[in-house]
């Protein structure tokens, strides 16, 4: 089994903030945004969030979940994608050599506030899922009632849905009674239908 990186755990875990199918939202304010950031360690817990702060991880958040539904074969919605590189332009990044034997990487602007540092530490992540070409086991569940952001362990990246058992099975079903479903004939006229006249 292919685990993911930590990258992609937290990418995943920033997209599924929202829950399309129990229709839920953990990003809903500024303290909750402040509350999820520290709990992985990218903001100070007394750190102040602001509304554009919000606004700004939501855009985000939604331009990543349209790039995470292209593997399994949706477009992106294009307006999504231009505000999330909106607020992408404004988190510029730096790569740093590293001391005392690290590596060094990609590291947020040191003028960024605090809430824009964490955001661009999501960035990161999400770009090196992007150049190692991990970004494509990363997808958004085919199934549209569900759109659960999953790691795909199939060793040829093909899994499509976030559970064949459940979502997999559902769009398959739903397909099938499509094709099954026999095409209503038209009435013939009667007395208390007449059928279309014509002027």
């Amino acid at each position: 089994m292919l685990e993911a990186p930590a990258s992609a755990v937290l990418i995943e875990a920033f997209v599924n903030t929202i829950d399309v199918e129990l229709g839920t939202d953990e990003l809903t304010t500024p303290p909750e945004l402040r509350t999820w950031l520290a709990a992985r360690d990218l903001l100070d817990p007394a750190a102040r969030v602001a509304p554009t702060d919000l606004d700004a991880a939501l855009r985000l958040r939604a331009g990543l979940r349209e790039k995470l539904g292209v593997p399994v074969g949706t477009a992106p919605d294009p307006r999504q994608l231009r505000q999330a590189d909106e607020v992408l332009r404004a988190l510029p990044v730096v790569f740093e050599f590293g001391t005392d034997g690290h590596p060094g990487g990609f590291t947020p602007g040191p003028e960024l506030p605090p809430v824009d540092r964490a955001l661009a530490r999501l960035t990161i992540a999400w770009a090196e899922l992007v150049a190692t070409g991990e970004s494509a086991r990363l997808k958004r569940c085919a199934e549209h009632g569900c759109a659960w952001v999953f790691w795909d362990v199939s060793k040829n990246r093909s899994r499509r849905w976030c559970s064949m058992r459940v979502c997999g099975n559902r769009t398959k079903a739903r397909r099938y009674a499509a094709r099954h479903t026999p095409t209503p004939r038209p009435q013939a006229p009667t007395a208390d239908h007449p059928g279309p006249t014509t002027s």
